[in-house]
């Protein structure tokens, strides 16, 4: 995004409303409905999600993680990826009026643990791809 536009996120001077607070709220309830979003994914019970939206000015975008957890047979990566996605989603419709070049890239998964494919962590990070703002 522009960094105009980071800076009016980071400042909470978007006409819309605290972008990062609904981005947030909306990843959350996206995770909570991942079968609805994805055919044929289990519905899940999380015990938790928790999603950080950080703006990061030196490469003009916001970057989002979230965590999921549940006690269940299943893993609950589809979960955390939707939270991703979503929260993207809400921060480009909230500031597109500001800003229509914004790009949502790489929702990927850092590490998985638990379930019967056990622990697996990315060994590159995609986010240190450096793209113009």
């Amino acid at each position: 995004m522009g960094a105009e536009t980071l800076a009016r996120i980071a400042g909470g001077q978007v006409g819309k409303g605290d972008v990062l607070a609904t981005a947030r709220i909306a990843g959350i309830q996206a995770a909570k409905r991942t079968d609805e979003w994805i055919p044929l994914c289990h519905s899940l019970a999380l015990d938790g999600i928790d999603l950080e939206l950080v703006p990061e000015p030196e490469h003009s975008r916001v970057r989002i993680e979230a965590t999921a957890r549940a006690h269940a047979r299943t893993g609950v990566e589809m979960e955390a990826l939707v939270a991703v996605a979503a929260a993207a989603l809400v921060v480009y419709d909230m500031c597109k009026a500001i800003d229509r070049g914004m790009t949502v890239s790489s929702v990927h998964l850092v590490r998985k643990s638990g379930g019967k494919s056990g622990e697996w962590v990315r060994e590159d990070d995609p986010l240190d791809i450096r793209t113009p703002g």
